[in-house]
């Protein structure tokens, strides 16, 4: 958070694990464009991007999803949320001998979570897997401990179909799991889904990727089984409007190829900042993003944002204030 002697500028940041991949490519990209801004961005989880961007402590956080009034309560300056890419919160298990990918429902997923389905063979899965040879072993629920992002969007996804959960767990970024395992960050819960026979976990679709995680097909609200995948994200944000302040979210999609628990990711900003020169370098780091850097997504199994989403976004960042004036030349 400061301009050294020969005039390079160094910002820091800290948030949601969930875009972790993607940030780590485009701060390596970024070197090779503007080699006298240099970026730390530490994988901390989306409860503690907000904190830390509210007490002032970084120069930008990053959430999966959107901070809450009293969250930014205390905050230097109002807080501007920019998505800067989707991705797919998704059901990864370790079942080394199933033949066929599992599919689940949403009320199959708050069973398993909320301790009523326990074993592999239970009718309720073997009613959405038919003709799949389901091992008769116990289920091993795997969870988040830390404030997370991907918490909140898949337990706003089970708290939106299953009236028994959002009674008894109910959303957000920490909850009470009733049962499982608990695992820190992304590549915590992909770490002991490798680690645990029988085990199901959810996890960002790049963290299952790297780990050669199988990942379940979800119903989404038009009653298909999607797998989750770039453009099945894709499908879910076409398929949503952004509202003025950019938070929104992709669960209620309702077109076919829709995945349901796509998901935007933000960086949270200051809106107005005192050192002008480091302002201008987030905010020209932050356009070259949702620019340039949209081309890193795909490899990376996250999406790209829909080209109006990407108007709006330029919109936001015009808003940007260095020492008062714009940030952006642009």
């Amino acid at each position: 958070m400061a301009c050294s002697n020969d005039g390079t500028v160094a910002l820091n940041g800290a948030g949601a694990t969930f875009p972790y991949p993607l940030y780590t490519k485009w701060i390596d990209e970024y070197r090779a464009v503007n080699s006298s801004v240099r970026i730390n961005y530490q994988s901390i989880g989306s409860g503690g991007g907000v904190r830390q961007i509210v007490a002032g402590t970084v120069d930008f956080g990053a959430s999966d999803v959107p901070a809450e009034p009293d969250e930014e309560r205390g905050a230097a300056s109002p807080i501007l949320h920019v998505p800067t890419a989707v991705g797919c919160v998704v059901l990864s298990y370790n079942l080394r001998e199933l033949g066929a990918p599992l599919r689940l429902t949403p009320e199959v997923l708050a069973a398993i979570y909320l301790g009523a389905i326990t074993r592999w063979n239970d009718p309720a899965l073997a009613l959405v897997n038919p003709g799949v040879a389901l091992p008769e072993l116990p289920i091993t629920v795997v969870f988040r401990t830390d404030g997370s992002g991907t918490t909140a969007i898949f337990t706003r996804f089970l708290a939106a179909s299953s009236p028994r959960w959002l009674e008894r767990a109910g959303a957000g970024k920490n909850i009470r799991f009733a049962v499982g395992l608990g695992a820190k960050g992304n590549e915590g819960v992909s770490g002991q889904l490798l680690a645990t026979p029988g085990s199901i976990g959810y996890t960002e679709l790049a963290y299952a990727t790297q780990g050669g995680l199988p990942r379940a097909a979800i119903r989404n609200r038009a009653g298909e089984f999607v797998v989750p995948s770039s453009s099945a994200a894709m499908a879910a944000a076409e398929a949503v409007e952004l509202p003025a302040t950019l938070q929104a979210t992709l669960e209620g999609a309702a077109n076919r190829d829709a995945y349901p628990l796509a998901a935007y990711t933000y960086l949270l900003v200051y809106r107005d900042t005192a050192d002008a020169r480091r302002a201008e370098a987030l905010a020209q780091f932050v356009w070259w993003g949702v620019h340039e850097g949209q081309r890193f997504t795909r490899a990376l199994d996250y999406a790209p944002l829909p080209a109006r989403v990407v108007l709006e976004v330029e919109k936001n960042l015009r808003k940007l204030r260095a020492a008062g004036k714009p940030a952006l030349a642009i």
